[in-house]
């Protein structure tokens, strides 16, 4: 990781702030090899996306690049050790092969794509992080020390503690590229999409409702339990569960809460704190119901409960869906980047179905360029719908 006095000099100097001790002591820091790597990836990542973005002449910024190194080195003529390490960044930004024009074009979509890799994490009740290995084996304890929950290959499973006085929660939390499970104290189970999260009880207190609050996507099997009623909170919406499957996408990004009901019963209300919706709106199954989160209004009809929970067995299903929602879901299920330069396509609807567990992000991309004409670059990890 770069220290952010270093990163702050990096910039400076990419937008051509930094004065001459700035420099020197971004050029000292370079003459590790180590830093120097990390330094070259810095930089390249800058400069593709620019170019990429803006495609300037590329022959004029190498040349305003080497003219301002230069410019700098005069200001330091008397000091001959500096007049090296500016030669040598100079040779530096040269090396990195940015500022040829077949570097760029060059980068086709045969080019693997590395998608980033993050932790799966647990914050326990007393602010303590653990990271979850899908690999691993984590074992969950009270704050008495006692073990409350453990983990099953790809899943988290708590167990009930007996009565208690007070509720302490526990946040896994899934990141982009990977989906993780678990079982709460009740028996719910709880599949977390990518970039979700899901607060819980660690054990539920006896005589109260059982709620629960999720950032994200999730399918939920819930435990019936005519006594304490279940509770789905997702901001401004409360989804109060009869004993039920079904799936709920809360995503920051949405415009709407969608609860999609596969059996059972459930109904939407705006939460406690949430003037938006008076009455409970009841859903069936095989129904979906959409809560406006600007208007505060729910809207249901009958779906295809399929296309909505296909993403637990690893498929992403998209039926007449806009592109810009579509590159959302990529980036949400690969863990990378979708730079889309084409802005007359974001609002175009598209159909497909991608198998996400055996399909490769490439193979993805060539779908749609072969079938939809669909044209891209990769420019340093990052996709460029061009």
């Amino acid at each position: 990781m770069i220290p952010q006095e270093i990163e702050h000099l990096i910039i400076k100097y990419l937008s051509k702030s930094a004065d001459v001790e700035e420099l020197d002591k971004l050029s000292t820091w370079i003459q590790d090899s180590d830093n120097e790597d990390v330094f070259k990836e810095y930089v390249k990542t800058h400069f593709a996306t620019t170019l990429a973005m803006n495609n300037p002449d590329l022959k004029e910024v190498r040349t305003n690049l080497l003219k301002e190194i230069r410019s700098e080195i005069k200001k330091k003529r008397g000091r001959g050790k500096s007049v090296f390490k500016y030669a040598a960044m100079a040779v530096l930004f040269i090396s990195l092969g940015y500022f040829s024009h077949n570097e760029l074009t060059d980068r086709d979509a045969n080019q693997p794509i590395a998608p980033k890799i993050d932790a799966i994490t647990l914050q326990l009740g007393n602010g303590d992080i653990k990271v979850i290995s899908e690999e691993g084996s984590v074992e969950v304890l009270s704050e008495e020390g006692e073990l409350i929950g453990v983990q099953k290959g790809q899943k988290l499973v708590y167990q009930e503690q007996g009565a208690q006085e007070k509720v302490r929660y526990n946040t896994l939390r899934v990141p982009k590229g990977k989906q993780f499970n678990v079982e709460l104290s009740d028996g719910t189970v709880v599949y977390l999409n990518a970039e979700s999260s899901l607060k819980y009880p660690t054990t539920f207190l006896a005589g109260e409702e059982r709620k629960v609050f999720l950032t994200g996507e999730a399918f939920m099997e819930v435990a019936h339990d005519a006594n304490t009623p279940f509770v789905v909170n997702s901001g401004q919406l409360d989804v109060k569960v009869y004993g039920t499957s079904f799936n709920i996408a809360n995503y920051p990004e949405d415009e709407s809460t969608e609860v999609v009901l596969v059996e059972g019963s459930v109904s939407l209300r705006g939460a406690s704190n949430s003037q938006d919706v008076k009455e409970e709106v009841f859903l069936e199954p095989g129904f979906k119901g959409s809560f406006d989160k600007e208007v505060g209004s729910v809207v249901k009809g009958k779906v295809n409960t399929s296309l909505y929970t296909s993403w637990k067995s690893g498929n992403l299903v998209f039926r007449d869906l806009s592109f810009d929602k579509i590159i959302q879901k990529l980036e949400r299920s690969y863990n990378v980047v979708i730079i889309n330069n084409n802005k007359a396509l974001a609002k175009e609807t598209f159909n497909a179905t991608i198998e996400t567990q055996h399909e490769t992000i490439e193979q993805v991309l060539n779908y749609f360029n072969k079938v939809y004409e669909i044209d891209y670059i990769i420019v340093e990890n990052k996709i460029v719908i061009k």
